[in-house]
């Protein structure tokens, strides 16, 4: 047919973007931040290399994207425990269990991203003041609701927050990015004890 090239396949936008972002993912799995550019992630897609500049201003955009991907997975698993219920340490049992299972599909990816944040000014706006604030904020405003209720032991700051969101990252990266991974229930456990006892009190890791 004219205007289609030989062993190209017309594809939906959205199917065009997915393919190009899963192929991202492949290279950040095998090669780390570096290997991502252009050229090598549409040659891991039936598509054109121009096409990249269709869906993606730079690999920056590129990487924005498919970091919201995965930053949807990870707030649909904290969910849980980011709605206020009546039982807060079960919810927050089953909030890190979801999270560590993205991880657990993704660790590869956001571990290479997060290496990369620490030399790349770009990836660490994207990431580090992304990803990880918005979750700050978020928890931030859950821990707010507990105080309310007068759940809490003793008060928690925003930068005890943030210091846990920044533990569990890098924990979740060293444990769950390589190949192979850690035990995903001996992670999600050890991570759940320490923010229960940090935020409602040495007492309240009995109910993990």
């Amino acid at each position: 047919m004219i205007g289609i090239s030989p062993g190209r396949i017309r594809r939906r936008p959205a199917e065009a973007e997915r393919e190009i972002l899963d192929a991202a993912e492949a290279l950040l799995r095998e090669g780390g931040f570096p290997r991502l550019t252009p050229a090598a992630v549409m040659m891991r897609t039936g598509l054109s290399r121009p096409s990249f500049y269709v869906y993606f201003r730079d690999v920056p955009d590129l990487l924005r994207r498919m970091l919201e991907r995965i930053e949807g997975e990870l707030f649909a698993a904290a969910r849980l425990w980011l709605i206020p219920e009546e039982d807060p340490i079960g919810d927050a049992r089953r909030s890190m269990e979801g999270i560590v299972e993205v991880y657990v599909r993704h660790g590869p990816v956001l571990r290479a991203v997060s290496d990369a944040a620490g030399s790349d000014p770009v990836v660490e706006s994207l990431f580090r003041w992304g990803i990880v604030e918005h979750f700050v904020g978020a928890i931030v405003q859950r821990v707010e609701q507990e105080d309310a209720r007068e759940r809490l032991l003793w008060p928690v700051s925003r930068e005890t927050v943030r210091a846990l969101v920044l533990m569990n990252e890098r924990y979740l990266a060293e444990t769950l990015g390589k190949a192979p991974p850690d035990d995903p229930v001996r992670v999600a456990d050890t991570l759940l004890g320490i923010w229960v006892r940090a935020v409602f009190g040495p007492m309240s890791a009995d109910a993990c």
